[in-house]
This record gives structure tokens, sequence and C-alpha cells, in this order.
């Protein structure tokens, strides 16, 4: 049995493992959740899955929580608040793996110090690795290793290329063929976009996921930052990944290998399959999801293009990052979560997230500073600061 704590249980990811949990309560309990805010859902999880831990991000939230469950004596959950909860929570002694569905860089420190601690990880925060992935990889098994400390991904794109590896030797890999929906705004020019409204962006034709990543698919910067996780997760420069727009999301990625042969991974665009990948490697669990049906209208007729990455250009801008590596992956990353969280608040334009983005690599994109996981939230601190600076002089 898989003992799990999951660092954003309210959250898309967080929430779809709760579901594999309770379809499959022999082999997988929960012992440390945590939140952000939304500490009512938390409140319901708690009296559910009864964990031994839940954290939440403010002591006012967490009093409130304490307050919620007074009523409930029999839950003995302990709840905590602080700078450090999620650290707690990820290397609580009990729990043999952590599940990182955090949003965003607040995701790296709690990963490190689990994988210090010899815990698994199932990783769907992939921000962890485009800042950190030249700190993390050194500590972690070579992916598909049943020894040592696993990183498995959730992410479904590299869980298919993932898949789509098991059983091949490294050496024949020769591109990875990384899938994108195109977002809402497929097949746009870039004048259609200066307009964009909050709402059209958070209108994603195919996934239901949380604010940030949905901009982010709109932006295309997520397809930016799964080029950089997919460097280090498999080893391969950004000129070996292409990103192939796929509207119908029924492959999930590719790859190809040295003799020509294409291997592809299919399914319904759902994350509680490669979720499941992820928890029961090297196994695979049981029937969760609807079958996928061949036949089924829209999966008869597969579209593939190329990214534009002259409308997208975050997209250019991610291979730039990715290829230099050092700390230019983390000022790109947190320019791009200043940038998106100003949108989200309605302060910003849609292509002003691009312009922020690009103006802040530009200025940053060269600093020098220690690759340790200090030295890359110091460089996320400062680029935070210009980021917000660089705003407020758009919107004078």
């Amino acid at each position: 049995m898989r003992k799990l704590s999951i660092l954003g249980s309210t959250g898309s990811i967080g929430t779809q493992t709760l579901e594999v949990v309770r379809n499959n309560p022999d082999d997988f309990s929960v012992v440390a959740l945590t939140c952000g805010s939304k500490i009512d859902l938390l409140y319901k999880q708690i009296l559910e899955f009864k964990p031994l831990l839940a954290a939440c991000s403010s002591e006012e939230k967490a009093a409130e929580l304490r307050n919620m469950l007074s009523a409930h004596p029999e839950i003995r959950t302990e709840i905590i608040s602080g700078p450090d909860c999620n650290i707690t929570a990820a290397t609580i002694p009990e729990a043999d793996t952590v599940v990182g569905a955090m949003v965003g860089i607040a995701g790296l420190e709690p990963t490190y110090n689990a994988i210090l601690k010899g815990k698994d990880i199932a990783l769907a925060n992939k921000e962890t690795l485009v800042t950190g992935g030249e700190v993390i990889m050194p500590l972690v098994a070579p992916i598909g290793s049943t020894d040592g400390v696993q990183l498995l991904p959730v992410d479904s794109e590299h869980c298919a290329i993932w898949q789509c590896l098991w059983g091949e030797k490294k050496e024949n890999l020769d591109r990875i063929l990384i899938t994108a929906s195109g977002g809402p705004f497929r097949g746009k020019k870039r004048e259609d976009l200066q307009n964009v409204t909050l709402e059209q962006a958070l209108n994603h034709p195919t996934w239901k996921m949380g604010g940030k990543i949905t901009i982010d698919s709109a932006t295309m910067m997520n397809k930016g930052l799964e080029i950089i996780e997919a460097r280090h997760l498999f080893g391969v420069m950004p000129d070996r990944i292409d990103v192939v727009v796929h509207p119908q999301s029924v492959i999930h990625s590719m790859i190809r290998l040295k003799d020509g042969s294409v291997l592809a991974q299919m399914g319904k665009p759902s994350m509680i399959l490669p979720i499941m990948v992820a928890l029961y490697y090297p196994d695979r669990g049981p029937e969760l999801i609807e079958d996928f049906d061949p036949f089924a209208a829209g999966i008869n007729n597969l579209t593939f293009e190329p990214c534009d990455t002259e409308v997208f250009g975050l997209v250019k801008l991610a291979y730039e990052a990715g290829t230099k590596g050092g700390l230019m992956p983390t000022v790109m990353n947190a320019a791009n979560e200043i940038a998106v969280d100003h949108f989200l608040k309605g302060k910003i334009g849609f292509l002003d997230i691009e312009r922020t983005v690009v103006s802040v690599c530009d200025k940053l994109g060269g600093m020098n500073g220690e690759m340790s996981v200090a030295g890359i939230l110091e460089c996320d601190r400062e680029t935070r600061i210009y980021a917000k600076e660089y705003i407020e002089g758009l919107n004078r």
C-alpha cells in the first residue's frame, strides 16, 4: 500500500488523486494533505480520508479549519500552517510517496526535501523541474528505474513519453514529440490576440484545469515549460524536442526512434490515467475511466499542425531558456507567474504576459548565481520584484 502526502489536494490534480484513492482503498492511504486557502474542501477531505496532518497557507485559515473540525472529536488530524508547512507535509515520516500537485515554484522546496528523505515523487508540478531540474535530477534514480528514489511524471505529456520509452534503450531515442491542443487561440493571428478577455483565455477547448495552467495553455507557455521539463526527465536537449499541435487531444505525446519508428500513447483527455500510471508503477492499476473507443466521434479524424512560435512567442523563448539552462528558466518562470497573476486579476492585457516575460528575460536572463535550491529561490525572488516593477511601468 502506498502512503500518500498530497501537496495541493484541493486543486485539479489533488482532487483527482483522491478520486483514485477513493476507488482503490486497499492500495492507497492518505497521511497528509495541503492546500492554499480552500479550507471548505480541505475540511471535507479530512473528514473522508482522515490524514495524520493537514496544512493550509495562513494561521488564520488553520484556526478556522480547527474550529470547523472541533465538532468532530473523532478526527485526530493535526492542522498546521506557516511558510514551511508544505515541507513538513512532504517529509512526514509515515508517507512513502509525495504527490506534487502544487502550482508554481512553490513546489520546488517541498519536493527537494521529500527526495532527501527518500520519498518517491509523483510530480505534476512542472515548475519544480523547469527551475530546479539541474538540482533535482541528480538526486533521483534514472526514470523508469525501480531502485532508489523515483520521480514519476504525472503531466499527461510526460507520462505518455515515459510510457512510450518503457523497454527502450536510451540510445534508441531520436526525438520527442510533445503534443498540444493549441488552446483556445489555435489558428489565431497575432493581431487577433490584442483584445483577448479573461473569459476567452480561460475557455480551454479540451481540459478543465486551474486558472494559472489554463492561461499558460492559452499563451502556449505550458508547452514551453514542458519542453524544459522533458529535457531534465529524459536527458534530451530542446533541439530534439518538437511541439505538435493536435487539437483532438487523443495522442498525448510521441517519441521517434533512431530507425524512424514513431510510438504514441493514446487515451481519453483525463488526468486520472497518468495519475494511476505514476502511483501504480511498475504495475498497472484497475480500470477507473471509461474505455477508450477508437470509433467515437472525432477520434477518427486526428490532425497535426506545427506550433506557430511567431504568434506564441513564449514557446520560442522557452527553447532558448531550456538550451541555456542555469538560472534563465527560473527567470522566465518567475516572470510568467507574476504576469499571469496580474492578467487573472485584470491588471494587464493578454499580450502583456508575453511582453513582460520577454522583457524580464532580456534584462535578467543572464543572471549568475548558485545552482542550488537557495540560489534558485533567491533568483526567483529578485525576478518577481523586477517583473512587478515592469508591469507597473506598463500601467502608467
